[in-house]
């Protein structure tokens, strides 16, 4: 027997997928150890060797690569050391004249009708930015060569103030990056051993900022994530792991662990980017349905994305603690708003839920580990949603009196409430929150989220999301029964995937055919390349190319994908071009059709196809309703209060059950509750499909 394991740490669970050979899915959780996360990864992985009845070796071996089986893993190392400022010190080299990039951002500030207001802190100190002597034009022309003497010069500048990288990037690189490349020789021949990024291989894209951004992120990154990455591999050996390592990437795919080192960047948000991965495959498997909404809420965040016609959107707009990516990875937003995040209550009487989080340690007051605040999970015991003795299956209890005390002296008190009154209002809160985040990625991008499936996921997701589709006019939302590790389940059947990009400025009216081939054929020569470093069979290999185009005097661009590899004759790019003015009318409302377009970037994506796996499913019973073991109380204002409430276990329910509501269905990582207004049924992979009046 092998089997396909993927870990995601999060902030506050550490989720494993554990999936064998036939398909059988088990999922297992336990807190997240911040102070070292590999002590959480390997605590988990025992568990599951402990459930399957094998030694600790045995699983491991029978896990590995060269057994037949696969380990992937995300984690939230790289995103977590931005926002807390423990990424390693960086120095940048810069073209002499341009040390501000960083500071002045695209427009600096905010508000920019705030004069008073200081422009924001630069990701590397301006006192780590070196200029060095050198100018490249527009076109890839060498106007003042490179002054290495600057170069040496700023490295041992860099090394006196003792940084622990080095990101170069000049100003156009992109068009001929042969001075950044000599930079890098010289680091090397004067600083052996120390990281470096080079811009024009990070981030090839036209705007300076991001570049610069991006090529500072991925340098100050390496230290970490190197460190991490061998530490991990040692661990692992010791346990009796052989093989490769697969970890997951923000472009929603896996890489080897020697490619992920070279681009710590694509590391950041690794774990909220399978999610919409996770979503696609079970609701295009158990439904038939690719239009979908994925949310995902854990204890520190709720993550979404959407994926239209089976595609999943990406984006280059993505900001972390601040700082701009500017890398094309999986556009999912995230908020402060899961199962540990905070409530407090200002000096105006307002509540506010987030964005501070009670983590794994102290926790919500219900941990009963020392937290005195309450937590969206506090809110939900009280309630009566949650199980105290059924939480995380039962192997962790929950103190009911510890969450109503701290609801009570923090929430209920100041705003004149019962505490089952605050209690709701705390969870009412939270669903506003997560439910405005939905509309900034659907109503505001054109998409009306009423024609999309919801798939919801998180330990906590289950106890809110049916309250945010009705607010939201969703009919349908499914809840896989691996919701509590929806990250992880994407990871453990992730596709291996990278993409490949560069800027080459061309427009509709004045083509450069040739330039474009030859772009082209450049990116696809690196896809392949890819392909046999990752050892990916022919037959499961996958290409798609994209542009990304404006109309003139835009600031944006939209990713429009080619339907073949090439744009070799007129034809094709009127096919593009009439696909771009589709594309534009769909998001916008307008489009231009008399107007030339930009072509800004060109992208190849790389996919290495996993295997098709077969999912044990069985025939749906018609019409059979569950029966349920006892009643709980729980809190439905539509109901006048506290009722008593029929309580599922997910154990008991099969395919054909159907559920009325109100009801709760508890699993051993999630808690399902089903509204008023709405009913559940199981359907023939055991997911739980949600239909709402």
């Amino acid at each position: 027997m092998s089997y396909r394991l993927c870990i995601d740490i999060g902030g506050t669970f550490t989720d494993l997928v554990v999936a064998d050979s036939k398909g059988n899915v088990n999922i297992f959780k336990s807190p997240t150890t911040p102070g070292n996360y590999t002590d959480a990864f390997i605590e988990t992985v025992k568990m599951a060797a402990g459930h399957l009845g094998l030694p600790l070796k045995e699983f491991m071996g029978q896990s590995s690569t060269i057994d037949g089986g696969y380990f992937g893993h995300g984690s939230t190392v790289s995103t977590n050391a931005i926002i807390e400022g423990k990424a390693a010190k960086t120095g940048l080299i810069c073209t002499k004249g341009f040390r501000d990039i960083l500071v002045a951002r695209e427009g600096g500030k905010e508000n920019p009708y705030n004069w008073q207001m200081e422009y924001p802190e630069p990701y590397i100190p301006r006192y780590l930015t070196l200029g060095v002597g050198e100018r490249i034009n527009a076109e890839g022309g060498i106007e003042e060569k490179l002054n290495e003497d600057d170069v040496r010069q700023a490295v041992r500048q860099l090394k006196e103030f003792n940084v622990r990288a080095i990101a170069v990037a000049l100003l156009w690189s992109i068009a001929n990056p042969v001075h950044e490349l000599k930079i890098a020789e010289i680091i090397e021949k004067e600083w052996p051993g120390i990281p470096c990024s080079l811009s024009h291989k990070v981030n090839p894209c036209i705007r300076e900022y991001r570049r610069f951004s991006s090529t500072a992120i991925d340098a100050s990154l390496k230290p970490l994530v190197n460190s991490y990455v061998t530490q991990l591999g040692k661990r692992l050996e010791a346990i009796g792991y052989k093989g490769q390592l697969s970890l997951l990437t923000s472009s929603g795919g896996v890489v080897s662990a020697e490619e992920f080192v070279k681009k710590p960047i694509f590391s950041v948000d690794c774990g909220p980017a399978l999610a919409p991965s996770a979503g696609r495959l079970i609701a295009e498997t158990d439904l038939g349905v690719d239009n979908i909404i994925t949310t995902d809420m854990g204890g520190t965040s709720f993550d979404v994305a959407c994926i239209t016609g089976g595609e999943i959107a990406v984006s280059r707009e993505t900001l972390v603690g601040g700082f701009m990516l500017g890398i094309n990875k999986v556009d999912s937003k995230s908020i402060g708003a899961g199962g540990g995040s905070i409530a407090w209550v200002d000096s105006g009487g307002l509540l506010h839920i987030g964005p501070q989080s009670a983590g794994a340690v102290p926790g919500p007051a219900c941990y009963n580990k020392g937290g005195k605040e309450p937590a969206v999970t506090d809110a939900n015991v009280v309630l009566g949603y949650l199980d105290p003795a059924y939480f995380l299956g039962g192997s962790m209890k929950l103190d009911k009196r510890l969450a109503a005390k701290a609801i009570e002296e923090k929430v209920a008190v100041p705003l004149k409430l019962s505490v089952e009154e605050a209690a709701y209002a705390m969870w009412g809160a939270v669903n506003a929150s997560m439910s405005n985040v939905i509309q900034d990625i659907t109503i505001w991008r054109g998409i009306d989220p009423r024609e999309y499936l919801v798939v919801s996921g998180g330990g906590a997701g289950g106890l809110h999301i049916v309250a945010i589709a009705e607010e939201l006019g969703v009919k349908k939302v499914l809840i896989p029964r691996v919701a509590g590790a929806l990250s992880a389940f994407g990871g453990a059947f992730a596709d291996i995937t990278s993409e490949f990009s560069t800027s080459k400025f061309t427009d509709s009216s004045n083509f450069d055919f040739d330039d474009i081939t030859a772009t082209l054929a450049g990116l696809e020569k690196q896809a392949e390349a890819f392909f046999e470093h990752m050892r990916v069979p022919v037959k499961q290999r996958k290409l798609q190319v994209y542009a990304e185009a404006r109309y003139p005097f835009q600031v944006w661009e939209l990713s429009v994908p080619l339907r073949g590899r090439s744009i070799g004759n007129q034809k094709q790019l009127d096919i593009l071009v009439s696909d771009f003015h589709k594309l534009h009318r769909k998001v916008f409302s307008v489009s231009a059709e008399d107007q030339p377009v930009e072509f800004v970037y060109w992208r190849v994506k790389a996919v290495g196809k996993l295997a098709k796996t077969d999912f044990p499913a069985a025939k749906l019973a018609s019409g059979t309703a569950a029966v349920s073991q006892h009643t709980r109380g729980a809190y439905f204002q539509k109901l006048g209060g506290m009722v008593d409430t029929p309580i599922y276990k997910g154990a008991d329910l099969k395919p054909g059950n159907r559920i009325v509501a109100p009801a709760i269905i508890e699993e051993p990582t999630t808690t399902i509750l089903v509204m008023p207004g709405s009913k559940a049924s199981i359907t023939k992979y055991g997911n739980y499909l949600i239909e709402i009046k």
